[in-house]
């Protein structure tokens, strides 16, 4: 057998574009892209992005390599770049929509992206950072994506170059680009910067594979879902779902923007099966008013991750009827590799307990090879106690090839142990189990007691009047640091104080844990995929001076 091994049939490389051509036939006929009024099938869909990949080898120059950018929401548009892109043999890299023109500047620049597709409402934005670029950089050609179901957005003028401009250029017999390797750069993504600057993230051919494959298979998507892109495709592409539903004949319904209103108004009229969302979106479901939130015309299944979602906020989510599954990923890792597999035995315990395991971001996903909790000085496994605190570290063949022009980042993060250290800190549950408990910048250490941030986020979250809630270190004269919370409260919740907070707090936590201070907000500053940033109220904390002797504060900022 020795003998045997790698020969040019066994050896193509894996690539998770050949799924829009088995798409094509399989499900030829069947709804793959629902966007409004418009309807595509997935014999539609995959000659459109041959169209789009030929046109912009034939037409715009794009060659193997090349960076070609988007900044769009979820249009029909966004989901057929995701395969038509790298069918031209491109990279494609996914611009943040709430970024500022400066930050986009420096990603065109960073990223060298040749070509930009945009949407009208995002033109102005793409306009100032284009004019941030140094001089002397050659800036990229942009194409116009038209929204006709959007009245108050200016037509394109007649010259411009638009996408159906363009698409109308190519041929949908194309051959398209196959990755000499599957090693082969295909997707470049920037982290979301909630804890530092913006790193370009590196993903190949194998790793989306992968991913994708992976994540089907721990979700259990079954046959032709009915799937509604709540989540930013711009967000870890969609946790690979764009490629997902090609696997399955899924049909991919589009929502430009997110409110509750719309999400329950779109899953009874278009019979939403799945969907995917950040705690933020279960927390916006669950506190929709009466009026908005409607009954579900059947079992929704929603995977959340993004950030660690408290007990309270899944608990609710499931009273109203959808089925949550929670799983746990970076942009590092192109999509979700902890998953808390659920246990059957579990569905026996009180709502409240079955809410707090499924807390935990869980166990490795099939397709992961490692997951470990590690003391951060030793590089030892931690005990599997839930309590000790270490970093979370990952091996598996989704993991991010590097940093782009940051060999300094890439070696801090993959070691020459053969692990990929998150930042994340998390504890191992004597079952096996990971639970974040936070980043490694959020652990509030106060008169040498480390606090999970997290923790008392949790609690927080369970008292009836608050909405979402935040925690951060301030300074404090006494302890080095203390707690500060900050908090936005549901509509209708009545007159609520930093000091009824407090005394709520100190009834559910230890004292030490108890916000010392609480700050009111009408809402949180966010990423656009949903996670707080606790960076900014880090910084305002740190303004607010230190406290002396642990000053209840009732403010609204």
């Amino acid at each position: 057998m020795e003998k045997l091994g790698a020969n040019p049939a066994n050896s193509c490389a894996l690539t998770p574009l050949g799924f829009l051509d088995r798409a094509a036939t399989v499900f030829g006929d069947c709804p793959s892209v629902v966007y409004h009024d418009t309807v595509f099938t997935w014999s539609q869909t995959h000659r459109r992005c041959l169209r789009l990949a030929s046109a912009l080898v034939s037409s715009l120059g794009i060659s193997r390599g090349d960076v070609v950018s988007v900044l769009l929401p979820n249009v029909p548009a966004m989901y057929e770049a995701h395969f038509a892109v790298p069918m031209s043999g491109a990279v494609l890299n996914s611009i943040n929509t709430r970024l500022d023109a400066r930050t986009v500047s420096v990603l065109l620049r960073h990223s060298g992206s040749k070509l930009i597709f945009v949407d009208p409402a995002l033109l102005p934005v793409l306009r100032d950072a284009l004019r941030l670029l140094p001089a002397g950089h050659t800036a990229p050609r942009v194409v116009l994506v038209e929204d006709p179901h959007e009245e108050e957005l200016p037509p394109a003028p007649a010259a411009a170059l638009t996408y159906e401009r363009l698409l109308e250029k190519g041929d949908p017999e194309f051959a398209w680009v196959r990755p000499a390797s599957e090693w082969d750069p295909m997707i470049l993504n920037y982290t979301s910067g909630t804890t530092s600057a913006p790193k370009g993230v590196v993903h190949c051919h194998r790793g989306i594979f992968l991913i994708t494959v992976d994540s089907l298979v721990d979700w259990a998507v079954p046959p032709r879902p009915t799937y509604l892109w709540t989540l930013p495709m711009f967000h870890a592409n969609g946790w690979s779902f764009p490629w997902g539903m090609a696997v399955v004949g899924g049909t991919n319904v589009c929502l430009r923007r997110v409110d509750a209103a719309e999400v329950y108004n779109t899953i009874a009229r278009r019979g939403v099966n799945h969907m995917c969302g950040a705690p933020v979106v279960l927390n916006m479901l669950a506190n929709a008013p009466e009026g908005v939130r409607k009954p579900l015309p059947g079992k929704v299944r929603i995977l959340t991750a993004g950030a660690p979602p408290p007990a309270a906020v899944l608990y609710r989510t499931e009273a109203i009827g959808f089925e949550v599954s929670h799983g746990y990923g970076l942009t590092e890792t192109a999509g979700l590799v902890l998953s808390c597999a659920w246990k059957g035995e579990w569905d026996k315990l009180p709502a409240s307990e079955r809410a707090r395991l499924k807390a935990r971001q869980g166990v490795r996903t099939p397709g992961m090879a490692e997951v470990d909790v590690v003391d951060g000085e030793t590089g030892r496994s931690v005990p599997r106690d839930g309590s000790t605190m270490g970093e979370i570290v990952l091996r598996g063949g989704c993991i991010t090839l590097g940093y782009l022009n940051d060999e300094a980042a890439t070696r801090a993060a993959i070691r020459d142990n053969g692990w990929f250290y998150t930042g994340d800190v998390g504890v191992m549950h004597p079952d096996g189990y990971v639970e974040i408990r936070d980043r490694s910048k959020d652990v509030i250490i106060s008169g040498g007691e480390n606090i999970s941030s997290v923790e008392v986020e949790s609690v927080l979250y369970g008292h009836p009047a608050v909405n979402e809630a935040a925690v951060v270190a301030r300074p404090d004269e006494f302890w080095g640091e203390t707690p500060c919370a900050f908090v936005s409260l549901k509509q209708g919740g009545g007159a609520v104080t930093a000091a009824d907070v407090v005394a709520w707090s100190r009834e559910r936590m230890p004292r030490y844990m108890v916000p010392k201070t609480v700050v009111f907000r009408d809402e949180l500053p966010k990423t656009s995929t949903g996670k707080i940033q606790k960076y900014v109220l880090r910084n305002i904390a740190k303004e607010m001076g230190p406290t002396t002797g642990g000053t209840i504060r009732n403010s609204k900022m």
